[in-house]
């Protein structure tokens, strides 16, 4: 007898290129079964209590805590970053799971508000079943982010995760396995990025959250609207970091150098575009670019290791088109550039500057260790290099001037300003952009809001009552 295999994803570690894993993909009829067990699921965990799910939530962050180590390896071998990094990306999901499972029903409960009816207030209740579509690069952090809000307000999940962190996924479905959630509560599903649409258009799908590219963001925020869907989009961003004369020069380059290389360089809101002010540019370049030179690539296990490799070949190649490109159009190359020899998806930490708007890195994210640098005559000048992108994620401006931070908060296109720091993601402070960089909240109130029905009940006076107030 012939056996047709299934199809298979792969974990294959970006250091060296070796195939460590592999697993089955779900068939049609395992993905058809999967939604079947949510539906049902739903029907009665929508019904269980906020105690409830806070015990299971809770749970989940100690199991993540238990469990911290060994789920950090898994993501450094399966996508590259340092261990390290990897640490405090578990780390920073089990105090996700514990924000919201100490504050979803203070979020939640019921609204009370004053009209001519004898009593009228607002209730949040869950939608029922919503897929998460999630990238590599933080691959639990960015699934727990979605999970904590949304399990808390009693819908269930479905995980369609990036096909090159197999592992990661599965892991997060025994994590809240583990945790004591009711089965089908939360599912991972081994399918490819072809599939998102079918599944979408089922019926038993109610909303989506997208992580991840500007074209997938496109695709999917297309097929929920075509279906009258919920979505949340946080897509790609190109963010700026502002340096103006009154900023403390060596606490900037020092958080400069971090913003730019955090998780390999490949987070959406990693510094990308480096604004300096004429009167401080040579002083703030010489401290950022020293500071990036004195990083060390190499085996993202190894403690001393700042920067790992890129998750895939294609992106290391991607990014490097890029750099060639920007060097042949003119930029200066200050520091890296070259493809180093060797095994994995190593690239050079590398800076560029006296850029151009004909070179692709001025119109595309850069989604590697790769700093453009500006020089600009005012704030005038910053802001609208900053703004000239369609994205629009977060920036980060360094200044200690009041009026200037006044006009920067207004002036930015961008779901975030972070001012004399460095850009990052708080369970406690809605996250998202604006322009292409996506739409939705999530995070904090904000991003539990976005999969619940906001009902609002009005109850009238008895008849009786009606009656005796019109005589």
């Amino acid at each position: 007898m012939t056996l047709t295999r299934a199809p298979q994803m792969h974990s294959i570690n970006p250091a060296n290129g070796e195939t460590f894993h592999s697993y089955d993909m779900h068939t049609s009829a395992q993905v058809d079964q999967k939604l079947t067990a949510a539906v049902t699921a739903f029907q009665s965990y929508r019904c269980t209590t906020f105690a409830e799910r806070a015990a299971w939530m809770n749970h989940a962050a100690d199991v993540l805590d238990a469990r911290k180590q060994e789920l950090a390896e898994l993501a450094t071998q399966e996508m590259g970053k340092t261990l390290a990094s990897a640490l405090q990306e578990v780390e920073k999901c089990a105090r996700t799971c514990r924000y919201f499972a100490n504050n979803a029903e203070k979020f939640l409960a019921d609204e009370l508000v004053h009209t001519e009816a004898d009593q009228a207030y607002v209730t949040y209740q869950p939608l029922g079943v919503v897929l998460a579509v999630m990238p590599w690069n933080f691959p639990y952090w960015q699934a727990f982010r979605f999970i904590a809000p949304t399990l808390m307000a009693g819908n269930v999940g479905l995980l369609k995760h990036a096909s090159n962190v197999p592992g990661c996924a599965l892991a997060i479905e025994r994590v809240l396995i583990e945790a004591g959630f009711p089965e089908g509560v939360f599912q991972t599903l081994l399918i490819g990025s072809k599939d998102v649409e079918a599944i979408l258009k089922d019926d038993r799908v109610k909303a989506v959250s997208l992580t991840g590219s500007e074209g997938a963001g496109r695709s999917v925020a297309g097929t929920a609207g075509a279906s009258i869907k919920t979505s949340v989009m946080e897509l790609g961003g190109s963010d700026p970091f502002i340096v103006m004369p009154s900023a403390d020069l060596d606490a900037a380059a020092s958080t400069a150098v971090t913003a730019r290389t955090i998780n390999n360089g490949q987070s959406c809101i990693a510094a990308k575009r480096f604004i300096i002010h004429e009167a401080i540019y040579d002083a703030f370049v010489q401290r950022f670019v020293e500071g990036l030179a004195a990083l060390k690539l190499g085996d993202p296990l190894l403690e001393t290791t700042d920067v790992g490799p890129l998750a895939t070949p294609q992106i290391r190649d991607d990014l490097h088109a890029q750099v060639q490109d920007a060097v042949e159009h003119g930029a200066k190359l200050l520091l890296g550039g070259e493809l180093p020899e060797g095994e994995g998806n190593f690239y050079p930490v590398t800076a560029l500057s006296e850029l151009k708007s004909t070179m692709q890195v001025w119109n595309e994210e850069v989604f590697g260790p790769v700093a453009l640098i500006f020089k600009v005559h005012d704030l005038a000048g910053a802001i609208q290099i900053a703004n000239g992108t369609r994205f629009g994620l977060a920036s980060s401006v360094w200044t200690q001037d009041d009026a200037e931070r006044a006009i920067f908060v207004r002036d930015l296109e961008a779901g975030s300003v972070f001012v004399n720091s460095m850009v990052a993601s708080d369970p406690r402070l809605p996250f998202g952009g604006v322009k292409a960089s996506g739409f939705g909240r999530e995070l904090s109130r904000h991003g539990i809001l976005e999969f619940v029905n906001i009902k609002t009940v009005s109850i009238g006076a008895p008849a009786s009552a009606h009656h005796s107030r019109t005589e």
